[in-house]
């Protein structure tokens, strides 16, 4: 496949995409409502990378969401973004076979056997790249294209702004980043920490902390959270505490106090790189958070979606309102907000 040449893009040709998280039913409805241009979601098994308790989709919410989706011209994407292991591939064929029975607008692929699954068995299905595919530069995501005809690639979070604009300026497949969402001290979703310390892969089982390895228990220092029988954090009587994951945990280190040894907690957020992304080519915004409420959905969507229209309508003379980042932080881990390697 003849890559494009490397010019760049000197405007966007069309208005960005915004792609809400859908993690329940009801957090669907909120995100149609807000205004995403599209929902993405996943089935109740491993085959998506959000497999939790009381999160995800069964046959009628599914049904239920595509409808209303639908009727009010959203279009829906169905995540089956983890790997298969040997003897349990048919059920991630049965959820690509059922998306493509419902009529999804497109599947989340992150393994290139299921994506020649799909490619032969479905050949009308569009595909997307998952940001678990890991592609960052042009050559992997053109060969996903020959060989499997995926229509967009979701980026990692890795790569700084110059890089998705050379990616964006030498492929031809639909460029999709995150706008908003947790930092990941591992390469997007390969955490060989929770692999260390739960047993389990989340590209596997498609959960990073499995609640079944979560232990609470009230000590003399306080409230402890283990998480595969390790000590992650212990939180004060005033502290709020959160969802505990090996990365964010508070270890002791060298003797010093316990601090976040590994990652602080914060949230990226691209708000002010609209116009150059959109100039960079880039078709879409992706928001982060299937695991998270209804009310993170709706109130973080609609924050984006006037962005997104200012953005579109302003162009250059378009600035971040300090009202969107009022109403974004109660959302964000830590209270922080970050470029992260888009600032770079």
């Amino acid at each position: 496949m003849q890559l494009l040449p490397e010019t760049g893009a000197s405007a966007a040709a069309f208005p960005m995409e915004l792609v809400s998280p859908a993690g329940t039913l009801a957090a669907l409805r909120e995100a149609v409502d807000a205004g995403a241009d599209s929902v993405y979601l996943g089935l109740r098994d491993s085959t998506n990378a959000r497999n939790a308790d009381g999160l995800n989709f069964d046959d009628d919410s599914l049904a239920a969401g595509l409808r209303y989706a639908r009727d009010r011209g959203c279009g829906v994407q169905l995540a089956v973004n983890t790997y298969p292991q040997i003897s349990s591939t048919g059920l991630w064929r049965a959820a690509i076979d059922k998306a493509a029975g419902l009529g999804v607008d497109s599947v989340i692929l992150a393994d290139p056997g299921l994506m020649r699954y799909a490619a032969r068995r479905h050949p009308g299905l569009r595909l997307h790249l998952s940001v678990l595919g890991s592609a960052t530069h042009p050559d992997a995501i053109c060969l996903y294209q020959e060989q499997f005809n995926v229509r967009r690639v979701v980026l990692p979070r890795v790569l700084s702004l110059e890089q998705v604009k050379q990616i964006a300026a030498r492929t031809t497949v639909e460029i999709e980043v995150w706008g908003f969402g947790t930092l990941c001290v591992m390469t997007e979703g390969r955490c060989s920490l929770s692999s260390y310390v739960t047993g389990e892969s989340p590209n596997t089982y498609g959960v990073c902390s499995p609640v079944r390895t979560v232990r609470w228990r009230e000590s003399s220092q306080g409230l402890e959270a283990r998480i595969g029988g390790v000590l992650v954090d212990r939180y004060d009587s005033d502290e709020m505490a959160g969802t505990p994951t090996p990365c964010r945990g508070r270890f002791n280190v060298g003797g010093e106090q316990a601090n976040h040894a590994m990652e602080e907690p914060s949230h990226v957020n691209t708000l002010q790189l609209l116009p150059r992304l959109a100039q960079a080519g880039v078709r879409s915004i992706r928001i982060e958070g299937r695991q998270r409420g209804a009310g993170y959905t709706r109130e973080v969507t609609a924050v984006w979606r006037e962005a997104l229209d200012q953005c579109a309508a302003l162009g250059s003379r378009y600035a971040v309102r300090d009202a969107w980042l009022q109403r974004l932080e109660p959302f964000s881990e830590g209270r922080a907000h970050t470029l992260g390697a888009a600032g770079r």
